[in-house]
């Protein structure tokens, strides 16, 4: 029972497998093994390299990046320690702590990994 995922429409754990269909009694929604793959494959942030990052790494800012609000700009090479990965609408899927300028949400295209 444990590979049976949660709904991707609701989020709830009362799916079902029914005719190689996964099924969602809260919802109605249905779909296949491949649209759940595919959902997690979408779901993965990749750095300016294409490395795949989780919460937890160290990440290398890779350009010069202007701070709203701010004079000063984030230089290359600044580091971030203990990332976390976000979902926000506005494209910045990672925050994170800088030295300087405290918590930071950036763009994984603009980083990579160290």
């Amino acid at each position: 029972m444990a590979d049976i995922p949660a709904c991707p429409n609701c989020n709830e754990n009362y799916t079902y497998e029914d005719r190689g269909l996964f099924v969602c009694p809260m919802c109605g929604n249905e779909w296949t093994q491949t649209d759940t793959d595919l959902l997690a494959s979408q779901n993965e942030v990749k750095d300016a390299n294409g490395n795949i990052l989780q919460a937890g790494d160290s990440i290398s800012i890779i350009k010069d990046l202007k701070v709203k609000g701010s004079s000063s700009a984030l230089k290359v090479g600044t580091k971030a320690k203990n990332i976390r990965l976000i979902d926000a609408n506005d494209g910045h899927n990672i925050e994170c702590r800088i030295d300087g300028f405290g918590i930071m949400k950036l763009k994984s295209e603009f980083v990579k990994k160290i």
